[in-house]
């Protein structure tokens, strides 16, 4: 009888525990690891700041007309984004260096800068390219991938960018920013990527990024 009742107890006991381990996994908010790539001065920093900053409050980094501006990612943790419905998703937002297939220092001299400065603008530019491609690799759970939509989106590094995005089977959301610019024609992008879904916002206005934050919910929740 006594040793009916320990074994009683002890499966008691495990039932117990997996229960609690299967309630606190059904109630655990999802959180996801978001990259925001995209090629430089797409707007990359402008979105990521513009999503901490309304879910949060802070921001994430500082912003230039200059290209790679940001030459490190950068990382904002916790940001609960809600929906319309009242869904939630809690991810944090990789604000990554912006990807090329060429860093050229010549190319910052054009903004004043002196000749050593560009240089060593240019090297942590080609670092962080890589960094941006090491994160791909490793530790995000879904992309946006921003593109500039007063100019051409079938250059090469956005086409070699989003084949290894859906290569790595990562759900992809592309961004075409900056559509307060009268030159804007995100519908390129749209024709450009139809296999993807394309958020057409003005990350500096805040236009239509309540649709971004929607899409966001629905790919990355």
């Amino acid at each position: 009888m006594r040793w009916s009742l320990k074994i009683f107890y002890q499966t008691m006991g495990k039932i117990k525990k997996k229960f609690s381990s299967f309630v606190a996994r059904f109630f655990k908010k999802k959180r996801t690891r978001i990259g925001i790539y995209g090629p430089p001065n797409a707007g990359k920093t402008t979105l990521a700041n513009r999503i901490a900053r309304d879910w949060t409050g802070d921001a994430v980094g500082p912003v230039s007309e200059i290209p790679h501006e940001t030459r490190r990612a950068r990382k904002k943790e916790n940001i609960i984004i809600s929906g319309a419905n009242g869904s939630t998703v809690t991810m944090d937002i990789v604000d990554t260096p912006g990807v090329t297939t060429k860093v050229d220092y010549h190319e910052f001299l054009e903004f004043g800068m002196e000749k050593d400065e560009a240089i060593i603008r240019a090297r942590e530019a080609t670092e962080g390219v890589a960094e941006a491609m090491h994160w791909l690799r490793e530790d995000i759970n879904g992309v946006i991938y921003m593109l500039d939509s007063t100019l051409d989106p079938f250059m090469q590094v956005n086409i070699m960018m989003i084949g290894i995005i859906e290569a790595r089977g990562l759900p992809v959301i592309i961004v075409a920013n900056k559509i307060d610019l009268p030159d804007a024609a995100p519908a390129r992008i749209r024709s450009a990527f139809p296999q993807h879904p394309v958020v057409a916002i003005s990350g500096l206005e805040g236009r239509n990024v309540e649709d971004l934050y929607e899409t966001m919910l629905e790919y990355f929740g």
